[in-house]
């Protein structure tokens, strides 16, 4: 019989992995059949990801057994992974950041020049096919998260010859990308290879899976095979799902479930807001500035946000995002242009002062440049007033003070940490991210510029951050918000501009009719110029 439909390419019998205070996989058991696409369901803390890294060889299972193609075989390393041609990309970027993107994609290969020639043409057939523009000589740490996710894809893609493992692969794409990247998932199924796709997304789930696989507290909760997933139609194959992720809990489960669904756009609409009756709190006035790295130059952007907005940026990851942002916050210089802030130009002001203004920045790169990861919750939280009373006194620090601050903090956002005193880098993406709105929305911020705030974030934790933003604009404050996922931008957004190549290319009123398409058209090109 052929190996393609006949047994699973790789079965995971009974699989179980403790760690200290909590099982993560309990007898989980999955069988993942070449030609087709398996979608891994659940939320965090569910054991999806402790199952991708027994498949990559970074976990060992304490029982249980793995067997390819019927023969019991042992993961031990990542190594004995990729030689059983599991490609495996994760959800937290594993390229080598001082490597240009070939010598990432040439690790492990011999003859150099041999090499270099193959992975070039196979970067820009992958890149084809993922609608990315990745650039082969780019140092990988001068990429943008996006970036760096496709480039990740198609090094996975480029050596998993068995199987090929995405872990929230469309979390950083733009919806023009996620089309290709779906079309490329087809192309390599048709090969004959198998996709293990994992995925907070049901309408991904049932509109690229052949099979899902629904994980609940680190267990099997519930299986679709490919012939029942194909009989139902998108509101059965919904509700079948959230029944094996949610059980006897689906009715209280309520507007989880229906975030879950992908219906957050629908359940929560944005609220009219008359400009013309909400003063301009920032404007940019022809602002150029250079971009680091990868990311593109600011040229003559003109922008304007009003007090109790919330204007979304939409673009391609690293078309400029990342210097709009900073030269807002102070943190580059505007080389010409004016910014100014209420009736203040703060164009010539560094960073200390803006922030005393009420200009605050959270960058999408939380746990490097947002925090200090080896110091204390408790000092990250109060990290911009270093100095200021009360928490300094005589130039000493006071502990007391800063503690307390931090016990309100923690209490108001909800930060889950053992103790204030527990090191901000051992916390979840989520909880860091809570860490950081809790700095910044504080002590007289007007207005926020926030960089992917939910990237990487469990379903909970992305309701929650969005709520944070929601409130801190309903009491006035303004929000620019930069994020690669248009679905954010719609649910979040009063207006959204359109970024690309370091200029505004469009400006689109959140109206509900046909936002996402005008602003898609923007992101392509099919529509020119800034309406």
């Amino acid at each position: 019989m052929s190996p393609a439909i006949d047994p699973g390419v790789i079965s995971l019998k009974e699989i179980t992995k403790a760690f200290p205070g909590v099982v993560a996989n309990d007898r989980v058991s999955l069988d993942i059949v070449s030609g087709q696409v398996h979608c891994l369901l659940g939320e965090n803390g569910a054991g999806k990801s402790t199952l991708i890294s027994i498949l990559a060889g970074m976990q060992q299972p304490d029982s249980g057994r793995i067997e390819v193609d019927g023969v019991a075989t042992a993961i031990n390393s990542p190594k004995a992974a990729v030689d059983l041609g599991i490609g495996v990309v994760h959800q937290h970027s594993t390229l080598v950041p001082s490597f240009t993107v070939l010598e990432n994609l040439m690790l492990g290969e011999t003859g150099f020049l041999l090499a270099e020639k193959r992975a070039a043409e196979r970067l820009e057939t992958l890149s084809d096919l993922l609608g990315a523009d990745i650039d082969p000589k780019a140092l990988a740490g001068d990429l943008g998260l996006g970036q760096q996710q496709q480039v990740e894809i198609a090094k996975a893609m480029w050596k998993g010859s068995r199987l090929l493992v995405l872990d929230e692969p469309t979390s950083m794409l733009t919806p023009q990308a996620i089309e290709s990247l779906a079309m490329s998932v087809a192309q390599i199924k048709a090969q004959g290879l198998a996709v293990v796709f994992v995925t907070h997304k049901l309408r991904e789930a049932y509109s690229m899976g052949d099979c899902v696989t629904v994980l609940r507290g680190g267990r099997n909760a519930g299986f679709i095979d490919a012939e029942e997933l194909a009989s139902y139609d998108e509101s059965a194959a919904q509700s079948r799902i959230l029944a094996a992720m949610f059980g006897e809990d689906l009715r209280a489960a309520g507007d989880e479930a229906a975030e879950l669904a992908g219906a957050t756009a629908a359940r929560r609409e944005v609220g009219y807001l008359d400009l013309a009756t909400h003063p301009t709190r920032l404007e940019l006035v022809d602002v150029t500035t250079k971009g680091r790295g990868n990311d593109v130059d600011v040229a003559g952007v003109s922008l304007a946000v009003h007090e109790g907005e919330i204007l979304g940026v939409a673009g391609i990851d690293g078309h400029g995002q990342g210097a709009l942002a900073e030269v807002i916050a102070g943190q580059r210089g505007a080389s010409s242009g004016t910014i100014r802030f209420g009736r203040a130009d703060i164009t010539r002001l560094g960073v200390r002062r803006r922030q005393q203004l009420g200009v605050r920045y959270i960058t999408d790169d939380r746990l490097h440049e947002g925090t200090v990861g080896s110091m204390s919750v408790a000092l990250n939280l109060v990290l911009k007033r270093i100095g200021q009373a009360p928490f300094w006194r005589l130039g000493q620090l006071d502990s007391r003070a800063v503690n307390a601050e931090a016990e309100r903090l923690i209490g108001e956002y909800g930060i889950k940490t053992p103790s204030p005193a527990t090191r901000v880098g051992t916390l979840s993406g989520g909880n860091i991210q809570k860490v950081l709105l809790a700095r910044e929305l504080g002590d007289g911020a007007q207005l926020v510029v926030v960089n992917k705030p939910t990237y990487g974030l469990d379903l909970k934790t992305v309701g929650l951050v969005r709520d944070i933003l929601r409130d801190f604009a309903d009491a006035g404050g303004s929000v620019l918000l930069m994020s690669t996922d248009l679905d954010e931008l719609i649910e979040l957004s009063h207006r959204i501009v359109v970024i690309s190549s370091g200029e505004i290319v469009g400006d689109v009123p959140n109206d509900g009719r046909g936002t996402a398409e005008r602003v898609g058209q923007f992101m392509t090109g099919a529509i020119e110029g800034v309406h």
